[in-house]
């Protein structure tokens, strides 16, 4: 027998780990990227660092969805830092199509006065209509009125009532700051930025989100007709319990838009039975 017949009686010898940059025949070709694990087709021919440092070539990279990512956490650190010793603030919302002549216009600006005199900053869209006459009302009883704007394709730019403005590319990161530093919200006559508001602050205090948490919608005429369809519809319709429609309030007197606020920080500060003063709801009658 010769020596290559008596190899095949010898056992196998494990396969020597390949050197630095081989692999074995019956591997798949695999590559790394951080977590990131690629095979096949999906290994890239270049490192992250050679892409980051070779300036040549498209720019494309930096409306990618991995950059996005980078770009939603700068507004969040931005939103965070710009606020965060804001203090007592109420989120006013409505159409930033109501004109100055317009009843709700003047509601809003006596709303941002109210607030303010009561010790609360004001935080709005920071565009033009209910918006614009909240932070007007709010600055110039001498609080604190911030906008919080949003890229849009129509520009609608920064009101002039504004003292700390913030914009944003994102509406939900936007949607944090107005809920995040905000004790409740007053909602006037407005469109569907106005209901997308509306319904996530809903949402938010029905699923327990947030606490203590007042919203208040102005405008009876306006509201009653969405306030009568959550209660026969919706509710009858079992999608919602009995408790959820009490979440709303509504009233025509911007004092008593505020005085809720006021009863809500006051509830807050003492949550024993009896130690804060709630006015009486007011929903829909």
């Amino acid at each position: 027998m010769s020596l290559a017949d008596d190899r095949l009686d010898e056992p196998d010898e494990p396969l020597a780990a390949p050197a630095p940059g081989e692999q074995h025949e019956d591997r798949v070709p695999e590559h790394h990227r951080g977590p990131l694990v690629m095979r096949r087709e999906q290994v890239e021919d270049s490192t992250t660092d050679q892409r980051l440092l070779d300036s040549r070539g498209p720019s494309d990279w930096v409306h990618t969805d991995p950059w996005r990512v980078m770009r939603i956490q700068s507004e969040f650190v931005e939103g965070f830092g710009a606020l965060a010793e804001l203090g007592p603030a109420i989120s006013v919302f409505g159409s930033a199509r109501t004109s100055v002549t317009d009843p709700s216009y003047a509601l809003a600006e006596r709303i941002g006065r109210g607030l303010a005199d009561a010790g609360f900053a004001v935080i709005t869209g920071g565009g033009p209509g209910v918006m614009e006459a909240a932070n007007k009302g709010a600055c110039q009883a001498g609080g604190v009125s911030v906008g919080l704007g949003i890229e849009l394709p129509f520009e609608q730019g920064m009101n002039d009532y504004v003292d700390l403005g913030l914009n944003f590319r994102y509406f939900f990161a936007r949607k944090t700051m107005f809920v995040k530093y905000a004790q409740g919200f007053i909602v006037l006559p407005g469109g569907f930025g106005t209901f997308d508001e509306l319904f996530e602050a809903l949402t938010l205090v029905q699923t327990h989100k947030v606490t203590s948490f007042p919203i208040v919608l102005v405008g009876r005429d306006y509201w009653s007709g969405l306030v009568d369809w959550v209660r026969h519809t919706v509710l009858v319709g079992g999608n919602i319990s009995p408790a959820d429609v009490d979440l709303l309030r509504v009233t025509d007197d911007p004092d008593e838009a505020v005085a809720v606020m006021v009863a809500a920080r006051r509830h807050r500060r003492d949550p024993r039975p009896g130690g804060g003063e709630s006015p009486p709801p007011t929903n829909g009658t």
